[in-house]
């Protein structure tokens, strides 16, 4: 199923790489039928790289249960410090990715620098779990909220049917998947409207909040630091919780090879959107707390529809109309970047060679987005999403330190690189150590989940040697894989990149 590694573009002389650059193969005839230029065009401008940070950082979790913080935190001063110190942790993760986007022009994010850097068994690894788990997981969970509260308007009065959620939420990741393989373009310009319509509905949170401020709602921010005492072990969940609030700030560096001049756009879309990102949690948080006490945002299981309630009146109906908008817009940002994630893992050979192909027409990589569909279509029909991404979360973090623990190792190793963005050394420094020191903590604080996340990661060991490293399978297994992938390259009308970049 998967070639052996190629040097990190797709060579030009296999059976389905050298005869069919940019054509599509027939089955009957060895002999191209067309001339098009066929790669991934750079269609990503600052707005779009904007939208696509923003869209996929702002999902529900804000809009829903900001109560994990505090649940850890045990007051409301310390929670909203926790919501600023994360802003800013993920503002450094940032623009550590910022440098590294700007040296290193592949797309595929963590999985391209931890290949760069520490070699192809962790980034197989890496990407391995991403495909099997993490991603799926993370679709399907974000999904159900997409399908909960797109359906909340017509069951005021009654509990929403669960098969209902999941019906309505499957049509919803259909529609993001068929979005993604038609066009680049569209997809980019539906991220951009559901970009604003994140903003606009965290407007109608912190606007109401602003005039209840201005009124003198203060009450529950008189000792606001008192409280039950955090402890050693709440502390480091309510970083997680946080973090993965904010997470969703590395997804431009997966399109890298897709930004219009990546050099400038790529820093000023991260800092432009993470400056906004984290003004308005902490805003969003703020104006939470000018209705709602700390024990009643605690009981709450949507803290926006809570507060709509008792301040906006029927303009309340609209509230899970946005943040229903606000999931599908970080189901489109997740599934249009990962899948470049897939696509670059494939065209270094860590994943099947179909998944490196682009469409003849639409220039989108159709095999790498709708991979992503049958796998997410099984998470959502089986047991405990949550509880998978639990388990998988420190293995999130774990790469993501090491990613940026590598732009250290680079600056000694290779000094000479070019460097177009440079961050002060401390910034990577401390961001790769608060991810790293996270890992460890949730080691110690919750064996059980972490040890399990370790133990699936680890399958990505053995799996590694026996679809890469071994090269002697069987000629039966080789030939119904070439012709499994002729097959599907003539269905799906793909072909590999003509002109694969040299970086």
């Amino acid at each position: 199923m998967v070639r052996k590694p190629v040097v990190s573009t797709i060579s030009s002389g296999g059976y389905l790489q050298g005869n069919v650059q940019g054509r599509l193969p027939s089955l009957g005839s060895k002999e191209p039928p067309g001339q098009e230029r066929v790669v991934l065009k750079k269609k990503i401008t600052l707005l779009r790289g904007i939208s696509i940070i923003i869209g996929t950082i702002i999902g529900a979790g804000i809009f829903i249960s900001p109560k994990g913080i505090l649940q850890n935190t045990g007051s409301v001063g310390l929670s909203l410090v926790i919501w600023t110190v994360c802003g800013v942790l993920s503002l450094f993760g940032a623009l550590s990715y910022a440098e590294l986007g700007t040296s290193i022009k592949k797309s595929g994010g963590h999985y391209t620098y931890i290949l760069e850097v520490f070699g192809p068994l962790p980034a197989f690894v890496r990407v391995w779990v991403e495909l099997l788990i993490i991603r799926p997981a993370a679709t399907a969970v974000i999904s159900l909220a997409f399908g909960r509260y797109i359906l909340e308007p017509f069951f005021i009065q009654c509990e929403i049917p669960e098969l209902a959620i999941k019906l309505i939420t499957a049509v919803g990741i259909t529609v993001v998947m068929v979005l993604n393989s038609m066009s680049v373009s569209w997809s980019a310009r539906i991220q951009i409207f559901l970009t604003f319509c994140k903003l606009t509905a965290i407007l109608i949170i912190i606007v109401p909040g602003v005039m209840q401020l201005i009124k003198g709602q203060t009450q529950h921010f008189k000792d606001a630091f008192s409280g039950r005492d955090a402890s050693i072990m709440g502390l480091p969940l309510a970083f997680y919780y946080g973090m993965y609030a904010y997470a969703g700030w590395f997804y431009l560096n997966f399109v890298t090879e897709e930004v219009e001049n990546p050099e400038k756009t790529i820093p000023l879309a991260i800092c432009i959107s993470m400056a906004i990102v984290t003004v308005g949690y902490v805003l969003t948080n703020v104006a939470y707390f000018t209705t709602i006490s700390a024990e009643e945002l605690l009981l709450s299981n949507a803290v926006a529809v809570t507060f709509s309630e008792r301040l906006l009146g029927n303009l309340s109906l609209a509230v899970p109309i946005f943040v229903a908008l606000s999931c599908f817009g970080s189901m489109n940002g997740g599934v249009f970047a990962v899948s470049r994630l897939f696509y670059v893992a494939s065209r270094e050979g860590h994943l099947p060679e179909i998944l490196s192909m682009i469409h003849v027409r639409k220039h989108t990589p159709l095999p790498a987005v709708i991979v992503l569909h049958p796998l997410t279509m099984i998470m959502l029909f089986s047991g405990d999403l949550y509880s998978l991404l639990n388990f998988l979360s420190f293995a999130r973090w774990l790469f993501i330190g090491l990613a940026v623990a590598g732009l250290i190792y680079l600056r000694y190793k290779r000094p000479d690189m070019h460097r177009p963005f440079k961050v002060p050394l401390f910034i990577p420094a401390l961001f790769s150590f608060t991810c790293l020191f996270m890992v460890a903590l949730s080691l110690y604080s919750d064996p059980f989940s972490t040890g399990i996340g370790f133990i699936i990661t680890l399958t990505g060991v053995p799996a590694y040697y026996l679809f890469i490293i071994w090269d002697k399978k069987p000629k039966w297994f080789r030939r119904m894989s070439d012709k499994i992938t002729r097959t599907l390259q003539i269905i799906l009308e793909v072909v590999p990149e003509e002109d694969c970049q040299k970086l």
